[in-house]
């Protein structure tokens, strides 16, 4: 049975296809919706059905302290 690729819709033959996450990709489609960055077969992350690496995923959809990191330094100004 020949399935269908999410990213391009068009058919992925067993002896092309990349199986992710569920999902039969062709190899040049398994790519980061973001940063186009190619992607290994189970190694990434899904939203709304699309592959996203770990990076642009925690950076667009984690938990809010992921998505920037602001330092800031205090300095103790009182005399002893």
């Amino acid at each position: 049975m020949v399935g269908y690729c999410p990213i391009c819709g068009k058919p992925v033959y067993f002896g092309e296809k990349k199986r992710s996450l569920g999902r039969d990709y062709h190899p040049l489609c398994l790519k980061c919706q973001e940063c186009k960055r190619q992607l290994t077969p189970g190694q990434h992350a899904e939203h709304d059905e699309k592959p996203y690496c770990t990076h642009c995923y925690m950076r667009n959809f984690g938990p809010r302290g992921n998505r920037r990191v602001v330092s800031h330094s205090y300095h103790n100004t009182a005399s002893t």
